[in-house]
């Protein structure tokens, strides 16, 4: 059950970023892939940094979500 509300969120993160960085985006599919992998990436960057953020799934997408806003960051600049 832990993979699918990972998954979830992930998918909720990724659409969010989309919206939030506006611009040419992957698409609703690529930007939900990106999600899930920035939620990894939010976890790893915010358990670097030091940072615990509390509150379930509240928490969780707001990890999920800084994660995916990076990673679309980083691809665009890759883009261009």
């Amino acid at each position: 059950m832990d993979i699918v509300l990972f998954i979830v969120i992930g998918c909720a993160a990724g659409w969010l970023a989309g919206k939030i960085m506006k611009g040419s985006g992957f698409g609703l599919l690529g930007d939900l892939i990106v999600g899930v992998i920035g939620a990894f990436i939010g976890g790893w960057l915010f358990n670097t940094l030091g940072v615990s953020i509390r509150g379930g799934i509240v928490g969780s997408l707001i990890t999920a979500l800084v994660g995916a806003i990076v990673l679309l960051y980083v691809l665009r600049l890759v883009r261009r």
